[in-house]
Formats: C-alpha cells, sequence, structure tokens
C-alpha cells in the first residue's frame, strides 16, 4: 500500500514509520519503500523493519524498473509499505505529475492510505479527501488516517462529515509532543546521527500508531491489492562479474548517510566487495582497498571532525594522485575540495566549497561531455541535485556532466566527483565501468 498525503508537513513519514515498527510488532515481514530521491526517510524505514532502506523513483530508475525494484525489495515481505512524496499529485515541474507519489500508484496498482493533518481544521478535512479521491479516478483512494486531532469531539466531527464520501476512516491519531523527529535544512535528521535515540523512539512511535489506528483494517487494505506481474530485479542480470577480491571503501557514519542499497548490490554482483569506512574515525583505508566510493550526507556538519582526522584526509588524497578509482557524490565531492567553510578537507579537487542559505533541489537531466570513469561521452542520464553548498569553482578542466548549460563537476579516466546523485540502478552500466577499473587496478 502506498502512503500520501495532500502535501508536505502532514505526517507521512512519521504514520509511515509508525505503521512499519506495528505491523512488524504483530509478526509481519514488512519491507519500507520512498517514493523519489530521499535518502533520509529510509533509514528510518530500515529501522522499523529490519530490512535495508528502498527508494522508487520512476524519473530516476524508468518506469519499467519500478515493479521489479518493488518485487526484488519486498521478495521476503509479508507487506510493502511505499511512503509517498510531497502532496499526492507533485511530481517533477512541468510534467503533469511524472513521478510523483499518484504515478507511483498507479505503476504498481497499489491502494492509497491518505494521511491528513487535521489540526487546524474540521469538516474541511472531508472536502479535501473528496478532492484527492476523485482527481484523478485511476488512483484508488481506499483509506483516511487523521493526525494531530485535538479532542474526540473534534475527531467525531470530522469523521460524521467524512461518511457521505465513503471513504473510510482508518486511524485517528491523537496530538503530541513525545512523538516528534528532530529536522533540520534537508529535513529529517537521518537515523545514524541519532541511532540510540531513535531506538528508544521507534517502541513509542509504534505504540501511538497501534492505538490509534485499525493495523487489522490496514492489512486488509493492502491485501486488495492485486498481484504484480513482472520478475524481481537482479543485480547479477545487470551487470557481468569484472573480477574477484576488489574491495572498495565506501565513506559511512554520520556524516556519509546517503547511499542506494542497490548501488552496493550491483557492485557485488560485479564482483566488488564493499567495506565501510567512516571518515570522522577510521585512521586507514581497509587492507587491499582498490576503490572509493563516497556517497552523499552532511559532511557540513561535522566539517570539523572531518578535518581534524588528518591521516585519513592525507592517506585519500594519495590514493587519488595515485589514480585509485574514486566516485564522488555531492557530499563525497565536498569531502574531496581543498576545504569546507574554511577547513581543510582532502584536497584532490582545486577547489573550495562553502555553505549558503540558497539549495539546489530538483531532478537533472545530464549529459557526460567525454568519457570517464563511470560514463561515456554523450551518455544521457537522470538524477537528482540535493544540497546547500556551492563550489569554486564549480567544475574542473573535464566535468562530469552538464545540464542546463551548466559544467558540473570532476571528471577524469579514474575519477568522478559531481553534485548529481544517480540511481545506479536506472543505469548500471556506472556500477559496470567503475567495477572494471577497480579490477584493472588489483
Amino acid at each position: 500500500m502506498v502512503i500520501a498525503a495532500p502535501a508536505s508537513g502532514h505526517g507521512k513519514t512519521t504514520v509511515a514509520a509508525g505503521l512499519m515498527a506495528a505491523l512488524s510488532s504483530r509478526g509481519l515481514t514488512v519491507s519500507g519503500h520512498k517514493v523519489g530521491p530521499d535518502f533520509i526517510d529510509p533509514s528510518y524505514h530500515a529501522l522499523a523493519t529490519g530490512l535495508p532502506a528502498r527508494n522508487l523513483d520512476p524519473f530516476l530508475q524508468g518506469e519499467d524498473r519500478v515493479v521489479p525494484l518493488l518485487l526484488h525489495g519486498a521478495r521476503t515481505a509479508d507487506l510493502a509499505v511505499i511512503e509517498g512524496v510531497m502532496g499526492m499529485f507533485d511530481g517533477a515541474l512541468g510534467t503533469e505529475g511524472y513521478a510523483s507519489t499518484a504515478h507511483l500508484a498507479r505503476l504498481v496498482d497499489a491502494p492509497v492510505v491518505l494521511v491528513v493533518d487535521a489540526g487546524a481544521a474540521s469538516r474541511s478535512v472531508a472536502a479535501v479527501v473528496h478532492g484527492f479521491a476523485h482527481y484523478d479516478p485511476r488512483v484508488r483512494l481506499a483509506g483516511v488516517i487523521l493526525n494531530k486531532l485535538g479532542s474526540q469531539r473534534h475527531e467525531d466531527e470530522i469523521r460524521e462529515a467524512l461518511s457521505p464520501t465513503g471513504i473510510p476512516v482508518l486511524g485517528a491519531l491523537r496530538r503530541t509532543e513525545h512523538i516528534h523527529a528532530p529536522s533540520r535544512h534537508l529535513g529529517l535528521v537521518p537515523v545514524a546521527e541519532r541511532v540510540d535515540e531513535a531506538r528508544r523512539f521507534l517502541p513509542r512511535l509504534a505504540s501511538w500508531v497501534a492505538e490509534g489506528v485499525d493495523l487489522a483494517a490496514v492489512e486488509r487494505v493492502a491485501r486488495t491489492a492485486p498481484p504484480l506481474h513482472g520478475t524481481p530485479w537482479e543485480p547479477a542480470a545487470e551487470v557481468t562479474r569484472a573480477g574477484r577480491g576488489a574491495v572498495v571503501a565506501a565513506a559511512a557514519g554520520q556524516a556519509f548517510t546517503f547511499r542506494y542499497t542497490e548501488t552496493v548490490e550491483l557492485l557485488a554482483a560485479a564482483g566488488v566487495e564493499v567495506v565501510d569506512v567512516d571518515p570522522l574515525h577510521a585512521e586507514a583505508l581497509p587492507d587491499g582497498c582498490a576503490g572509493l566510493y563516497f556517497g552523499g550526507g552532511f559532511p557540513e556538519v561535522h566539517a570539523d571532525e572531518l578535518a581534524a582526522n588528518a591521516a585519513l584526509r592525507q592517506e585519500v588524497a594519495a590514493a587519488v594522485r595515485r589514480g585509485m578509482p574514486v566516485v564522488a557524490e555531492c557530499a563525497g565531492l565536498l569531502y574531496l575540495c581543498r576545504e569546507l567553510d574554511g577547513l581543510p578537507m582532502v584536497g584532490a579537487l582545486e577547489a573550495t566549497a562553502r555553505m549558503t542559505q540558497r539549495g539546489a533541489l530538483g531532478y537533472r537531466r545530464a549529459t557526460a561531455e567525454a568519457d570517464n570513469l563511470v560514463a561515456t561521452a554523450g551518455q544521457r542520464v537522470t538524477g537528482h541535485e540535493f544540497h546547500r553548498t556551492e563550489l569554486n569553482p564549480g567544475s574542473g578542466p573535464d566535468p562530469a556532466w552538464h545540464w542546463e548549460g551548466r559544467r558540473e563537476g570532476f571528471a577524469s579516466p579514474s575519477l568522478h566527483a559531481s553534485y548529481l546523485h544517480v540511481h545506479w540502478a536506472g543505469y548500471p552500466g556506472l556500477a559496470q565501468r567503475f567495477a572494471a577499473k577497480v579490477h584493472d587496478g588489483l
């Protein structure tokens, strides 16, 4: 089933993660999925379900891969909960809702449960629900969960107003100060930065949802989803084994929390062992390291600690100089710069980075200007940009990509550093080229 909302801020993530945890506590194996390129919300899904975080995105992966990726991620599960993005019909700008929650729900033919913040309304909630139920007849709105209710009278008033719509109320959640996840400039604080607190928070969240939501009714709604026709996505069918025994160090820990699960699965299928390394604390790269993968995250929040770990910064710089294959996305790009907000970083790129008040957020269609570590000249990809930093200069002599007249990032036969996040399940050739280069260096 799909968990949607009229807009951001209605409580989708809280309710979705709470449902995953509550349903799991009933003995079900639940898989969590997020519509869109979000890396943070899936970290809460993984904590709630015990299964890897998964994203579903027609723009990044292609429509034809959505069902296979869902089947892949949910192959061991009894029930899949798919958390939507923004408002239910909000997708890529100028595309009439492409990659929206509604679009995803149509692709997987799943019932939708609408989470509505009722904190500042009563009977008007019925008008909102009625509109969402009928705006697109291809989307099946199967129920509503009322959030941030103030009292029993408040709930009764909304239930009475909703009755003529025929949309069942599956849950009514009271406003509470005890259910809150901290946030900052790019959304919620990832689980990796508050693991102990998040683990203590999860049982409270599950109890809150279980008390206010008819979980049996939610299960019945999920069971109305018809069988999905397709073949589960298989990493080994997307890439060939380039060799054996290669080790790639992947940035992890509190500063580097953005990584698609399928990226690691593709590299493993290509014969690469991915070993997590925390740049905040690790003093050295792992033995036998033949490649580096630095994904996204929040290096700006942890810049002091990254700068203080001079031993690892120097080893990474030396590895880049030797031509070790390196992929760096967004946070990884910042880490490879000479400095971030005036603090020393790796220094492998002739650029400095700083935080800004202005954010860069959105889907991108990018093209590689020349052959490089992961892409071939003229190759086109779809990706996502999500940060509040800027580089000076913004690209090297050989940029990683260009889009909308902008040359961006740094690229060479052994390096690919860019703000752009590309979902490698949509472009497995990127993983194949990287793995081949890693094995060539052994």
